[in-house]
């Protein structure tokens, strides 16, 4: 590391772990000197990299104590700027200009400034979470145009006569960071953190080309795609103790490779920073390292030629039979196997109690899916991307009170804040939940309440005094923040404050604050950060629609992520790219190689298109493949490798990584085609993994209650599902279950059903038969209409699709209604009835609600069933499977139904109330009812014969052709789980 002032250069191959290597080089060059080895400086991409750098030193030390080098980050990507400070007294000159650099604007400030700047351009109509977007994808424009070293002025200049109009307007709309940002950054006497990291390097890299330090100074594994960081390169490459070390620079590639270089090649970076250091690829020197076992360069060879330019050719090597051990590529069908075959690949590597393994993916989704595998072992690993703010549960519980308030305690919004573990109100938390639960099925289920807490206490019940105290309590909670977000506009510092002091005093319980709760752990210290740095900031956004409250505050957690410190498995790891750059592991992974996973996909700008970020100097979206193809190469060169993807994603088929296509044409016809190929066991041990060691037969539920716990009492449908499908009365009649209404029901059919039940009934009762109707009986009809609708016309479903369908039917049922009129003497409407049937353990009762029953002047009834759903065939009805209308016959005839004196039935019909077209449909039921009530008095003996013997079971569906197209109690009779092993038949 010492000589004259030329460009010191060198590789460490891509082989070797890159910072064991660079920590071998800097023991040997600094011996048992101690004070030697704190004199060195170590400049690295990232904080990430000091960390891996510091453990290897710890690994080559051996354990013994050491005074480490000063390890620096120099900013690539996911740092803000450097510390100078930190980097010896020799830099004082550059530490002065460092302090006379404004310094760099908070990112959440400067996301809020540019929200009000784009909120303030009327023309756009932008909303607060809009703004909010547009105001991230506008600071990471204004930080690439720093950081290449352009300038906004030259915006102007981009859109000749050839470009689309849409692209004038984007460029007057970027009249923000041309114009009004400067403006904005001059007020806050501070600059963007891209330029103010700029400024300090190019302060850095004066300093020491005018001052060069006495100690070494050492850059590695940056690639300087960085301009400034790369003139920083430039400068510690000529120090006299200076020296930069790059990763994986490939030494073999020939002249013609070398010289096509495209922009997504993994060399390109490397090759663009020798030609800006003015060195050729030969005079670059590979990093010693004593002590380290010479890593053989096969694999790396492998990768290299795969991956050479299309321009340069296959070339003529010959592929050494080695250049595949350690590699196993495993083609997963789907996620779940490919997540529960890495996990199984970082389990077995525990087994080595000195390996380390890391899972390397860009793909987030299938980072949790490998976490959830690890904890079927108990197995917590070190993600490297953390969990996003927003999905913790202090973040969670933010964003669901907002929404809550927004949406005036909608049912769902409700549930989901007061369900959440954080939610308690003051109370003990059990009690609490207990509360909440009830309320969700005394009040929640079913149609929505009322809006606010208003609608929400006139929906419980009078006598209940305990949904009335937390009713009470939630007003006096939410109090703070329902009175801001009910105006026009409310001040964002104002609704952000009375948010968290709702959310505080959601969280408190008996015994502790809200803030105790709310803010404890690692994920609340983060979201107190989060609100403070927001507080802090709020200030200057302009007032805000109250409702847009929830939108822009999760617009603005998006992307904040919170990191455990600690309680993470020591030695398994998940990585990003940018992570897994000079990290170290004994074993890698490298997931979800699909492409647009690995590499990503090329997203273009949203503010200029192609041409015109090649005219103003931006690079092309390719230029980040190119940084992924180096991060591959350099990962896949590791001594064991697993390549895993998924052939299907959601069910769609997925297109492998270009690197693993380039791999595979390379290889194809050779004798490392068929071991490039072979996944392994490991696709069989996962599904090992998931498969029970035994496997019970499907069962069809049947279950034998005595017969004293059997029902007594039926109605006449009932009487249709306990020859369908008995097990539902099992489930209902003797276990006592209920179907709950489903939460924030809209009215679907079956509301349908009752609405036209309910206005036939009172239009019946209201001109009752046999009076003539009078003219104005189709407005009569709609008012009663309206009425049985109620709130639900409110709900624009139910407005545009339901009511059109009642006024086709009105009209319907007023025409026949007018030619039957004359014929009867009486109607009754929604009469309820019943019947006692003696049977072998006792009386049963036979219950039914007749829609209507008409006495003819013939002094025979005639039975109705209103259908807004398809009536059963009549096929259905002889056979005995649809008895609902020849047992109300049963009961009529002997005069079960209260007020209609007993006669014979002289016909049973079904009215198909559609509202479609046509509108409605009246079929009657055979010529003659009598075979079909004769028979359906005896088939209800029969079955209540054959459920008094204590033998008969509750069978679920015993025939699966007729059993009913719904049941509450499928699920609990787990039907899925035995129905496929039968045939159709059910047998």
């Amino acid at each position: 590391m010492s000589g004259a002032s030329v460009a010191k250069v060198f590789s460490i191959d891509p082989g070797r772990s890159f910072v064991d290597a660079l920590a071998a080089g800097i023991l040997a060059e600094t011996g048992d000197d101690a004070a030697a080895l704190a004199r060195v400086t170590v400049l690295l991409p990232t904080r990430r990299a000091c960390r891996a750098l510091r453990e290897a030193f710890l690994r080559r030390g051996g354990g013994r104590p050491l005074l480490l080098p000063t390890l620096t980050p120099l900013g690539d990507v996911d740092e803000d700027e450097i510390l100078l400070g930190a980097w010896g007294a020799e830099e004082a000159v550059g530490a002065q200009v460092a302090a006379d650099i404004p310094p760099a604007i908070g990112s959440l400030r400067r996301r809020l400034l540019l929200t009000r700047l784009i909120l303030a351009d009327k023309t756009r109509g932008a909303t607060p979470d809009q703004a909010a977007r547009l105001a991230g994808e506008l600071a990471r424009l204004i930080d690439q145009v720093h950081t290449e070293r352009l300038d906004f002025a030259r915006l102007k200049d981009l859109v000749p006569d050839d470009f689309a109009e849409h692209w004038r307007m984007t460029l007057d709309f970027l009249t923000i960071v041309t114009e009004s940002w400067p403006k904005v950054l001059a007020e806050e006497g501070a600059i963007d953190p891209a330029e103010r990291r700029n400024r300090l390097l190019e302060a850095q890299a004066t300093t020491w080309r005018q001052r060069p330090p006495a100690h070494p100074i050492i850059a590695a594994g940056s690639t300087g795609t960085i301009p400034a960081t790369a003139d920083l390169l430039d400068a510690v490459a000529r120090l006299p103790r200076g020296a930069v070390v790059l990763p994986g620079l490939d030494h073999d590639a020939d002249d013609v490779t070398w010289s096509n270089l495209e922009s997504t090649h993994p060399q390109y970076g490397m090759a663009r920073l020798l030609d800006r250091l003015g060195v050729a690829r030969a005079d670059v020197r590979e990093w010693p390292a004593p002590g380290m076992t010479t890593v053989p360069t096969t694999r790396a060879a492998l990768i290299n030629q795969a991956l050479r330019p299309a321009d340069a050719g296959r070339g003529d090597e010959r592929l050494d039979p080695r250049a595949l051990d350690g590699v196993t590529r495993v083609d997963t069908a789907g996620p779940h196997e490919e997540a529960g075959v890495i996990a199984l690949v970082l389990r077995q590597a525990l087994e080595n109690e000195n390996a380390t393994a890391a899972l390397v993916t860009p793909d987030r989704t299938l980072a949790r899916r490998v976490t959830a595998e690890l904890a079927r072992w108990g197995i917590a690993v070190d993600d490297s991307a953390g969990q996003p703010l927003g999905e913790t549960p202090p973040g969670a519980f933010l964003r669901l009170g907002a929404r809550m308030v927004a949406e005036a305690l909608a049912p769902v919004a409700l549930l989901a804040t007061l369900k959440h573990p954080l939610a308690a109100g003051g109370f003990k938390p059990a009690r609490f939940r207990a509360l909440a639960r009830r309320l969700e099925i005394m009040v929640l289920r079913g149609p929505r309440p009322a809006p606010g807490i208003t609608g929400l206490r006139a929906a419980v019940a009078a006598g209940d005094k305990d949904l009335l105290a937390l009713v009470d309590r939630l007003e006096r909670i939410t109090a703070p923040f329902t009175r801001l977000p009910n105006g026009p506009a409310a001040s964002f510092r104002g609704l952000l404050r009375a948010h968290i002091t709702m959310t505080e005093a959601l969280a408190a319980t008996d015994r502790q604050t809200g803030a105790e709760r709310l803010w404890a752990g690692e994920a609340g210290e983060a979201a107190a950060a989060f609100i403070a740095e927001l507080d802090e900031a709020a200030h200057d956004m302009p007032p805000i629609a109250g409702d847009a409250y929830p939108a822009l505050l999760e617009s603005l957690l998006a992307g904040l992520a919170v990191r455990p410190r600690y309680g993470r498995h020591p030695r398994l790891h998940i990585w990003g790219l940018l992570e897994a750059r000079l990290q170290h592991a004994d074993v890698l992974i490298l997931g979800g190689l699909n492409e647009g996973t690995w590499p990503p996909e090329a997203r273009p700008s949203p503010w200029m298109s192609r041409p015109m970020m090649e005219r103003f100097g931006l690079p092309l979206p390719e230029r980040r493949i190119g940084l992924t193809a180096h991060d591959f190469a350099q990962a896949f060169s590791a001594p064991t490798v697993t390549l895993t993807r998924a052939v299907r994603v959601e069910g769609t088929p997925t297109v492998p990584s270009r690197w693993l296509l380039r791999l595979a044409n390379l290889v194809k016809g050779t004798d490392l085609e068929e071991r490039f190929a072979d996944p392994g066991a490991w696709r069989p041990w996962q599904a090992l993994l998931d498969t029970p060691t035994t496997t019970l037969p499907p069962v069809r539920p049947a279950p034998i209650p005595p017969v004293d716990a059997r029902p007594r009492k039926l109605s006449v449908t009932q009487i249709e599902t306990w020859m369908r499908d008995p097990y539902s009365i099992y489930a209902r009649h003797v276990l006592k279950l209920a179907a709950l209404d489903p939460i924030d029901a809209d009215p679907g059919a079956a509301d349908y059903g009752n609405f036209i039940h309910s206005a036939l009934d009172a239009f019946v009762k209201t001109i009752p038969a046999p009076a003539p109707l009078p003219q104005d009986s189709y407005e009569r009809l709609l008012a009663i209409g309206r009425q049985a609708f109620g709130t639900a016309l409110d709900r624009p479903g139910v407005w545009a699709f339901w009511w059109p369908r009642f006024e086709r039917v009105a009209r319907w049922f007023l025409a026949i209604e007018a030619t039957r009129r004359a014929a009867l003497t009486a109607s009754a409407s929604e009469i309820k009835g019943s019947l006692w049937v003696d049977g072998p353990a006792g009386r049963f009762e036979l219950t039914a609600k007749a829609d209507r029953i008409d006495r003819q002047r013939d002094g025979t009834l005639v039975l109705i069933d209103y259908k807004t759903g398809a009536p059963p065939s009549s096929n259905e009805v002889a056979a005995g499977f649809a008895p609902q209308l020849p047992l109300e016959a049963l009961i009529a005839e002997a005069g079960g139904f209260a007020g209609v004196p007993k006669a014979t039935v002289a016909a049973l019909e079904y009215w198909r109330l559609r509202g479609a077209d046509p509108a409605g449909e009246r079929r009657v039921i055979g010529d003659d009812p009598r075979p079909l009530i004769d028979e359906a008095r005896a088939g209800l003996h029969a079955l209540i014969a054959a459920f008094d013997r204590p033998e008969t079971p509750y069978e679920a569906r015993p025939r699966p052709d007729k059993a009913p197209p719904f049941s509450d109690y499928e699920h609990l009779a787990r039907v899925k789980e035995w129905a496929s092993g039968f045939g159709e038949d059910g047998e």
